[in-house]
């Protein structure tokens, strides 16, 4: 049943993230029966492929890491909506940009996936250790 829901939200996850831009190259490539150049809505630039990639591997690692009961449902399905909200974010930026992410906001949505991912590899107990034990323990970096 875990592994039924983790899945689930993945494939959920996945379809949030690549309904809109099916329709934006469905919407660009055809128009009035002629093929015309793509619509400058299209998202398509590398800093949208290259976010959209990290977080579908951000969100496979948080299934992967409730599948190993490594972390909660509660924890996985709030870092399942902190990742969905990053893709949000990165679709409204391109949408009002043609299609880009302009670099700034690239590196801002880059932190907070980052973020998200820190959270998960500290939640599994995989996380960077700070300390080096003499005042009593190693502490996560976080």
């Amino acid at each position: 049943m875990r592994a039924s829901t983790s899945l689930k939200t993945v494939t959920l996850a996945a379809a949030l993230i690549a309904a809109p831009l099916a329709g934006a190259y469905a919407a660009g490539h055809h128009r009035g029966g002629a093929l015309e150049a793509p619509d400058p809505t299209d998202m398509t630039g590398p800093r949208v492929t290259s976010l959209i990639e990290q977080i579908q591997g951000v969100n496979q690692g948080i299934a992967d890491a409730r599948e190993a009961n490594n972390i909660s449902a509660a924890e996985a399905r709030q870092l399942h909506m902190r990742a969905a909200h990053i893709s949000q974010a990165a679709e409204h930026v391109a949408a009002s940009d043609h299609g880009r992410i302009p670099a700034a906001q690239y590196h801002d949505l880059l932190r907070r996936l980052d973020n998200v991912d820190q959270r998960l590899m500290n939640d599994t107990g995989s996380g960077f250790m700070m300390g080096d034990g003499s005042d009593g323990g190693n502490y996560p970096n976080g």
